[in-house]
């Protein structure tokens, strides 16, 4: 069964990267453009991996994840945060928020499946 990935950045280049590797990979991509945008897609679909950006306007991807970690239905979701942040303080708030893995940008499309593949196992 084809797996469901929300993707999450204000960046519509890196939404484009993140549609055409998921795409290639077979999986099934839907997107949004901030963290509050992120939480009306969730509210219409189920997505077995959401990929999120941390810096982004009305709601950062930190944020965000707190705000699904409290959602009980959805509150398993794995999350991994995609971002050009390496900062082992951000890192470690991501992981205190519910944040399941972190890829730094830029990314490799084959390292990113991996992921995916391992967290939704």
């Amino acid at each position: 069964m084809t797996k469901t990935i929300l993707t999450i950045d204000d960046s519509r280049t890196m939404r484009e990267l993140l549609r055409a590797a998921l795409d290639k990979a077979g999986f099934h991509v839907i997107q949004a453009e901030d963290g509050l945008h992120g939480l009306e897609v969730l509210r219409a679909s189920e997505p077995d991996v959401i990929i999120t950006d941390i810096n982004m306007p009305r709601m950062n991807g930190l944020e965000f994840i707190e705000a699904v970690r409290v959602d009980e239905t959805r509150r398993a979701i794995p999350i991994i945060v995609l971002t050009t942040e390496s900062d082992a303080a951000k890192k470690d708030r991501a992981r205190k928020a519910g944040a399941t893995g972190w890829i730094v940008k830029p990314f490799d499309p084959v390292k990113l499946v991996s992921a995916i593949n391992r967290v939704v196992a």
